[in-house]
């Protein structure tokens, strides 16, 4: 099972980062085995022939559990990561299970990751088998809401990937 994160923040190892990793080890129980940080590929995003472009678009497509993050700004998911959704064609994500994940400053922005985000994988053929989770930036490592979303969202990802369960010990 491969397990990559794409993070799509404009800062390099950012919060968001952080979160994406912590998510996905929470629901599998292990470190994701690819973590595309857009950040990293700035304006290489603009040219169709960049290799590590192309190298992350394959990474993303060939993910059996793909975490999707983003900080929220102007109340939806950044440009960045439209810029890099935009090269993924209809379908592209065909057999990947995805999980869309916000980081923002207030809680008013609570419903993005499903209302904006959510759709978007969905479009793109993933298949996004529990709700969106979204994180206050100010406390996503300690947050009871991440603990109460992983209660839910662990068995409905498993199933979808045909895995069993992460067992998880106090």
């Amino acid at each position: 099972m491969s397990v990559v994160v794409l993070v799509g923040n404009p800062r390099p190892r950012s919060r968001t980062h952080e979160a994406a990793h912590l998510v996905a080890e929470a629901l599998t129980g292990r470190q994701p085995d690819v973590a595309v940080d857009l950040a990293d590929l700035g304006a290489a995003l603009f040219d169709p022939d960049d290799p590590r472009v192309a190298e992350a678009v394959e990474a993303v497509q060939g993910a059996s559990l793909l975490v999707v993050a983003s900080p929220t700004y102007k109340a939806t998911y950044t440009g960045l990561l439209k810029l890099f959704l935009d090269r993924l064609g209809p379908g592209a994500l065909a057999g990947v299970t995805a999980v869309p994940l916000l980081l923002g400053g207030h809680w008013r922005h609570s419903l993005a990751a499903d209302l904006l985000l959510k759709p978007v994988l969905v479009e793109l053929g993933a298949s996004v088998p529990t709700r969106g989770l979204f994180l206050l930036d100010s406390d996503y490592t300690v947050s009871e809401e991440l603990e109460k979303w992983v209660t839910t969202a662990r068995p409905q990802v498993t199933a979808a990937l045909g895995v069993e369960p992460v067992r998880v010990t106090a």
